[in-house]
This record gives structure tokens, C-alpha cells and sequence, in this order.
């Protein structure tokens, strides 16, 4: 009986160590305290119930329901846990939000491990826009971001993580590094610009007295002027040298000496000549580079577009939380040819579904228009339809689209129509007038 009471008391006490330590958010101190508590006994309603609430606090909502579940089976009448339990379960969406937040964090992985890094932020992005409490999702967009050496939103990143956990050991890492990168980029740049502190002060000793003063203008006067001198010195010296002993040997060999600069000048400007060409090439190779580089970066663009607009549809796609107009609008801004394949494979999967929908309800709503001469609202649908599927209906729907020109006044783009169905689809049936290609039974 002492025993079991000892092992109460101990986890008591390491149940009240992680209440604490919770209050002030230290949440990686708490779980491990609360953690201890459930060793020694682990039928602690209060420890376990906490420890949920620690997890739930960190964004690990699954960790969280896992305690709450277990204390409810150890206890199933009045317990808060079926009070957490509950509240999760009356909010589906919010549910669902932070299951989706769990998925995309799980494939940024995937991407880091593909070496997909901008992918990877692109998707922590937003999750941690739908679930702000998800620390793991911090930390990671984190560490990306340091390793692609974007240290401001590294630190701005950094400072949530903190602010969720303030002693987890990998955002404390993770602090201690941006800052290790910071310092060492302060020495480089002091070392390179060359700031040095100059002696302010002269020490000198008299007997066993050190006596330490300003430094002496007056000695660097001094230092000045005997420099002076002694220049002027060198120079008489130097003068009276030269017009004694060199000039003579100078004056005897300037021809020669002329001579040979002039054929040393006409081989130098023959290789400018030369270098002057190569560097003409050598432009020219660069303007080429610059407009493969300028379009190389136009094509990397487009690319991240298209792939945040598949990966945004593809949610809304599998949560049916948005129309198949809206859907569309985004869809036909996508450069399919710059997927990956993935990215390609999501894409059609979602296009074969929408498109066939939308194209019928489109295809029918311009067959109606064009039946009570609204020809405007039945070429904007019709156009749609060609941009989706141009050959939907076996080529009656750019038939349809023909006549509805032609019945507005447009006879060029009537024409460019009219001459693409019968180069297309020779043999389509346009006896009928309303563009089904059927006579009208009224």
C-alpha cells in the first residue's frame, strides 16, 4: 500500500511540474513532465487529459485525441475529455481543415525528399495558414527556408514556432543556426570592407610608473615633415645622377629604343584587332544566352503558376467545395505541356471529369440561346466549350458557333469557323438550323 501510495505522490508531482510548465507555454517541458506522470501512474485522468491539451496546442490534433480516447476508457463518466471529444466532433469542417493541413505537410516531405524545395514552401504556406497551430509545419518551412538562404522569413518563421513552443529543441537549434549565419556573415562583411580600429592612445613606462596618454599629433608632424625632407634630398640626389651619368646612354639609344616601340605598338594593335572580334562574338553569344535565359525564366514561371493551380483545384476537386464554372476559369490558365508527371496525371484526371460536365451544360445553354437569338451569351459559352474540348458533339458545337457569328454580323470569324468544320469534320450534318444538326421537330 506505501508503494502504490509513493507512485501516486510521484505522479502527482510531475502532473503539477508539466501544469506549470504548460502556463508558460515551455510545451516540450511539459509533455515530457506529463509523460514522466503517466509512468507512474497511468490511470492520471488530469495528466492525460493535459497532455492532450498540450498537443492539440502544437497542432498534433491526432496525438491529442489519442490521450483523450485512453482517458475516456479509463474513466468514461465525468470526464472533459468527452468534452474535447465532442467539440472536435461537432466541427467536421475544422476537422477536415486540419486533416487536409496533415496531408499537405506529408507530401511536402515527399517533395523535400525529391528535392522539390519550392513546392515544398508553396504547400507549407498554406498550411500553416489553415492550421496556425501546427509547429512541426513551422519548423520545417523553417529550415527550408535557411537552406535556400531567405534568412528574413527564416527569423519571421522562426519566431511562430517559438511563440507555440518556447523550449523545443529543434526550433532552438534552428535559432542558434540563423544566428551562427548571421554573426559570420557580419565578420565577412567587416573583414571585407576592411574595418580595423586604429590606436587611439601611447603607453610608455617611467621607473615603475605606466603612464598611458592620447596620441600625439605632434610626433606625426614631425614624422611628416622629415619625410619631406628627405625626399627633397633623393631627389636633388636623383637629378644630379641622371644628368651626369644616364643621359648620355639615354640619349644614344632613344632611336633605337624608338624603333622597337613602334613595331612593339603595331603588334599590340594588331592583337586588339583580334580581341576587339573575339569580343564582338562573344556579345553576340551573350545577347543569345540573355534571350534563352529571359525566356527560360518565363518558362519557369508559368510552370509554378500551373502547379499551384493544380494543386489548389485538386483540393477543391476532391472536396466538391467549389462550382465547375470557377473551376474552369483557373483550370484553362494552366500550361499542361509544363507539368511534370504528376502534376500532368492529376491535371487530366480532373479536366476529364469537369470539362465533359461543363461542356454539356454549356453546349446546351448556347443551343437555347441561340434558339431566342441571344447570339452574344451563346458565342461566349461556345468559345469556352472550344477552349475545353474543341471537337465536343463530333464538331456540332463549332458549328453552332459558326452560325451564331454568322447570325450576329461577324461574317470574318462566321468564316474562319465555317471553313475549320468543313476542313475538320467533312462530313458533319449542318442541314439543321439550330446547330444540333437535327431538324427541329416544332
Amino acid at each position: 500500500m506505501e508503494y502504490t501510495q509513493k507512485l501516486v505522490y510521484q505522479s502527482n508531482y510531475w502532473y503539477n511540474d508539466g501544469l506549470k510548465r504548460a502556463r508558460i507555454r515551455d510545451m516540450s517541458g511539459a509533455v515530457t513532465s506529463l509523460k514522466k506522470s503517466l509512468q507512474y501512474n497511468r490511470e492520471n485522468i488530469a495528466a492525460r487529459n493535459l497532455l492532450g491539451l498540450v498537443y492539440y496546442g502544437r497542432g498534433e490534433v491526432g496525438e491529442a485525441l489519442v490521450e483523450w480516447i485512453l482517458s475516456k476508457n479509463f474513466q468514461s463518466h465525468e470526464n472533459i475529455a468527452n468534452y474535447y471529444i465532442k467539440k472536435l466532433q461537432e466541427n467536421p469542417t475544422e476537422l477536415e481543415k486540419v486533416n487536409q493541413a496533415i496531408r499537405k505537410f506529408n507530401q511536402s516531405l515527399s517533395y523535400c525528399y525529391q528535392d522539390g524545395e519550392d513546392l515544398a514552401i508553396i504547400q507549407l504556406k498554406k498550411v500553416v495558414a489553415d492550421h496556425p497551430s501546427f509547429l512541426k509545419a513551422y519548423q520545417l518551412l523553417s529550415l527550408l527556408y535557411l537552406h535556400t538562404q531567405q534568412y528574413g522569413k527564416a527569423r519571421h518563421t522562426l519566431k511562430e514556432a517559438h511563440r507555440l513552443d518556447t523550449t523545443n529543441d529543434i526550433t532552438l537549434r534552428y535559432m542558434h543556426e540563423l544566428n551562427e549565419l548571421r554573426r559570420n556573415r557580419a565578420v565577412r562583411q567587416a573583414e571585407k570592407e576592411g574595418k580595423k580600429e586604429k590606436p587611439q592612445t601611447v603607453t610608455y613606462n617611467i621607473g615603475n610608473e605606466t603612464i598611458i596618454q592620447p596620441a600625439s599629433a605632434g610626433v606625426k608632424e614631425n614624422a611628416g615633415l622629415m619625410t619631406i625632407v628627405n625626399i627633397v634630398i633623393g631627389l636633388v640626389v636623383g637629378v644630379a645622377v641622371m644628368w651626369f651619368l644616364i643621359m648620355p646612354a639615354v640619349n644614344s639609344s632613344t632611336a633605337e629604343r624608338t624603333n622597337r616601340q613602334v613595331k612593339e605598338f603595331s603588334d599590340q594593335i594588331a592583337e586588339q584587332d583580334a580581341q576587339i572580334s573575339a569580343l564582338q562574338t562573344e556579345l553576340e553569344q551573350y545577347r543569345a544566352n540573355s534571350e534563352a535565359t529571359e525566356t527560360a525564366q518565363q518558362t519557369a514561371a508559368s510552370t509554378q503558376e500551373s502547379y499551384e493551380i493544380v494543386l489548389n483545384m485538386y483540393d477543391h476537386y476532391r472536396s466538391e467545395d467549389m462550382s465547375d464554372a470557377a473551376m474552369v476559369t483557373e483550370l484553362l490558365k494552366v500550361n499542361p505541356d509544363s507539368l511534370g508527371t504528376v502534376g500532368r496525371e492529376q491535371f487530366d484526371s480532373m479536366t476529364e471529369d469537369i470539362y465533359g460536365r461543363y461542356c454539356e451544360t454549356l453546349y446546351y445553354t448556347a443551343q437555347q440561346n441561340y434558339e431566342v437569338a441571344n447570339y452574344a451569351d451563346a458565342i461566349t459559352n461556345l468559345n469556352t466549350v472550344m477552349q475545353m474540348n474543341a471537337g465536343y458533339d463530333d464538331g456540332q458545337a463549332m458549328w453552332l458557333l459558326a452560325q451564331s457569328y454568322a447570325a450576329s454580323g461577324d461574317t470574318e470569324n462566321a468564316n474562319t469557323w465555317t471553313e475549320r468544320v468543313q476542313t475538320e469534320y467533312p462530313n458533319i450534318d449542318t442541314s439543321g438550323e439550330d446547330g444540333s444538326g437535327e431538324e427541329s421537330s416544332e
